[in-house]
């Protein structure tokens, strides 16, 4: 059942649960699938959660009660619908040395070697929930517990562009260069934020991610084509579930 409540000023947040899950945040992603196609008028933009969305409206064109009840509207016609395909993107990654500083700790925490971490952390899909933090910051879903890290007891003060890490749980890519507590594992040379690009964020929620290892000539050899714009990430149809 929709739970909606007021966001601000101009905003409405429906919260569709109160856990992590594929199927919490199928309902949000279907939600948020519902929104791009209704065109309601007044609606400026939505941002989808792990288990809520976060609408914002122009008042002086819809109020809350009839966003409300529009959107009040849809909650039926969520258990029927089918959502478009989701995509694979695979993310070339090179695993420790300069670029994985923390694969050691990460697998001495967990009692592996770091050819075992490496190992699982390539071996799955990972949703990607919701995208936030940092422009193209993917929040992923799936990673093994085999590998779950405590985050950095300092952290440090610049993340290279790239840099794949672990926290806890969870995974995931820094599109920018910012501070951070993640143990870091790798690097990939894609960028997941250009904002030169016709999309400025490469992942969209929904889709998967598959990060796929690769020797330093190879990651060197994608790092000068996506420089000069040839390189393609290579994207296959999700077949899992």
């Amino acid at each position: 059942m929709f739970q909606i409540e007021p966001f601000g000023d101009c905003g409405i947040r429906v919260q569709l649960g109160n856990s992590i899950s594929r199927e919490i945040n199928a309902k949000v992603r279907s939600l948020s699938w519902f929104l791009e196609k209704e065109n309601i008028r007044g609606v400026l933009e939505w941002i989808p959660t792990y288990a809520a969305v976060s609408i914002y409206y122009e008042p002086y064109v819809i109020t809350f009660e009839e966003l409300k009840k529009q959107v009040e509207s849809l909650e039926e016609r969520l258990e029927k619908i089918t959502l478009p395909p989701a995509y694979v993107i695979k993310i070339p990654v090179i695993y420790g040395g300069d670029a994985g500083p923390d694969l050691e700790h990460v697998a001495t925490h967990n009692g592996l070697n770091m050819d075992e971490v490496i190992h699982i952390h390539t071996s799955s899909d990972y949703l990607i929930y919701m995208m936030g933090f940092t422009p193209g910051f993917p929040y992923l879903g799936g990673m093994s517990e085999k590998v779950a890290t405590p985050r950095l007891k300092e952290p440090r003060l610049k993340i290279p562009v790239g840099s794949v890490g672990i926290a806890g749980s969870q995974t995931g890519v820094y599109p920018m260069e910012t501070p951070g507590g993640w143990q870091i594992i790798g690097r990939t040379p894609v960028k997941l934020y250009e904002p030169m690009r016709n999309k400025p964020i490469l992942l969209k929620a929904g889709n998967y991610i598959r990060f796929v290892q690769v020797t330093e000539s190879e990651y060197k050899e994608i790092e000068r084509q996506v420089e000069d714009n040839s390189y393609e990430v290579e994207t296959v149809l999700y077949e899992g579930e």
